[in-house]
């Protein structure tokens, strides 16, 4: 990317807006490769871009205003619907995204299957749960591509071509039309990493699911707003509506915890050792509500 960038900048006229799609990798950075690092700005689409609605607009540290305000006017003309974002990790959308999975992943270890996280979230009116999505995705995405190196569920997966949807194999195995349903050999690479990693058991029920993979995500969207990432909770709220399919009858994650409750939100991190956010726990002490 810097390197691209940094061609670009020799050939585009001065004044040109160059903007990246990444969603990993610092815009600052990327800024800093040209000699106008105030042109460069964040444009993260999602995927498929033709129907998804969202766009993340990241503004670098070196921004200028009138680049935002034209990306901005940009995104109503090509009627998406546009959320300032700071440079970190994942932005707003995937850095919340980061802990759920991970949650979810922890959970397969401790007794969970992927049908009864995946059940909890489509339940709840996600339009798929956390293992259904990463088929869809791909379980390759992001893989080193050693099928030697074996550290983790998804890398066993991965080893034997369970690349998800478009393999027919993944968390699910699946039919000529898509149709999920449990796999055997799965529950198997499940059982073997239980007992390699000697994790305890124990009957994970549905309350647990939403503590460790909703409520987390509430905990890093308050940090994202704490460190300013976010200009308010509502942003985060669309960031969530239009780019991840959250119900918009439960009016996205942080209007959800308003009505949840924080203290409730901050009850069910603190059963599980979680390190939870400052304003998260300043806003349920003294009764306050992220939108309100």
């Amino acid at each position: 990317k810097k390197d691209i960038f940094g061609k670009l900048d020799k050939i585009a006229k001065p004044g040109a807006i160059l903007a990246s799609n990444t969603s990993y990798l610092s815009i600052d950075e990327i800024a800093a490769a040209t000699s106008r690092p105030g042109d460069v700005v964040g444009m993260h689409f999602f995927s498929p871009a033709n129907i998804m609605k969202l766009l993340e607009v990241v503004r670098g540290a070196k921004t200028d205003k009138d680049v935002l305000a034209t990306v901005m006017d940009l995104a109503k003309k090509i009627k998406k619907v546009a959320v300032v974002a700071g440079v970190c990790y994942g932005f707003i959308g995937n850095r919340m995204l980061i802990p759920r999975q991970m949650e979810a992943m922890k959970l397969l270890h401790e007794g969970a299957t992927p049908m009864q996280v995946d059940k909890v979230h489509v339940e709840f009116g996600m339009p798929m749960g956390p293992f259904q999505m990463s088929d869809l995705a791909g379980v390759d995405i992001g893989w080193h591509r050693d099928p030697t190196r074996i550290e983790n569920i998804r890398d066993a997966l991965a080893a034997e071509n369970r690349w998800g949807q478009k393999t027919k194999a993944g968390f699910y195995d699946y039919d000529d039309k898509r149709n999920p349903s449990p796999s055997p050999r799965v529950a198997e690479i499940i059982e073997e990493f239980r007992t390699k990693t000697g994790t305890p058991q124990h009957e994970v029920t549905d309350e647990e699911i939403m503590e460790r993979t909703f409520y987390t995500m509430v905990n890093e969207g308050a940090k994202i707003l704490e460190e300013g990432m976010a200009q308010r909770a509502s942003d985060i709220d669309v960031v969530w509506i239009y780019g991840y399919g959250w119900p918009p009858y439960r009016g996205g994650p942080m209007f959800w915890a308003d009505q949840v409750g924080l203290k409730t939100i901050v009850a069910g991190l603190e059963k599980h050792g979680f390190e939870i956010s400052k304003l998260l726990r300043e806003k349920a002490e003294s009764g306050g509500k992220f939108n309100g």
